[in-house]
């Protein structure tokens, strides 16, 4: 995880695949790491966010942009299986991020905007055909299980949303993480406004 040219080519490379690495600077920062993770997800690949000897000959060898498997209209697709998030506009997958959904199993957990309550449910990430309902835009938001960046809801509470960690695997209450940047990245661009379908499945 060096920077220097070596990753201003990864970064562009990853770009070039459909993966948001945000700019080609040649430094291995968060939204790198989240692309190459996401690479290695979509591959089947260990998903350790280090450019190993595999993934440097995917990099070299992949022929086609990453897709989803939406292959029609303007909706945002979480596929849980593969823990990877896909924007998609005209039914083209215009980028991939790495995500973190719903751990899938029963929490309870402080209140944060009350801790004398206690807060319970199930840590899922609920599939079905949803819409951004509402959305929250700068900075942080104090939520009841902890803050979140810029969130997206689709369901309820539950948000597409930043995240300082963004890690392989489930690790969410129930909502849908991407890296900070990533989501600074998403409302910048516009991509996913208010109305924007997201498909959940697995």
């Amino acid at each position: 995880k060096a920077s220097g040219p070596d990753t201003a080519v990864v970064q562009a490379r990853l770009t070039a695949l459909g993966f948001w690495a945000g700019d080609a600077d040649g430094k291995y920062g968060f939204a790198t790491t989240q692309a190459v993770m996401a690479f290695q997800k979509y591959l089947g690949l260990p998903a350790s966010a280090k450019v190993d000897d595999a993934t440097a000959f995917w990099l070299g060898a992949m022929s086609e942009r990453a897709h989803g498997t939406a292959n029609s209209g303007h909706l945002v697709e979480i596929d849980k299986t593969r823990q990877l998030l896909f924007v998609i506009v005209d039914g083209h997958t215009q980028w991939t991020f790495n995500t973190s959904t719903g751990r899938e199993e029963p929490y309870t957990s402080v209140n944060h905007n009350d801790p004398s309550q206690l807060e319970s449910g199930d840590a899922v990430t609920p599939n079905g055909l949803w819409k951004v309902e509402r959305e929250r835009p700068n900075g942080w938001w104090d939520g009841d299980l902890g803050s979140i960046y810029r969130p997206k809801y689709f369901h309820g509470g539950v948000a597409i949303h930043g995240m300082t960690k963004v890690p392989n695997y489930p690790a969410s209450h129930g909502c849908v993480r991407v890296s900070v940047p990533a989501m600074d990245f998403i409302w910048a661009s516009g991509l996913v406004p208010v109305g924007t379908p997201v498909w959940v499945h697995e």
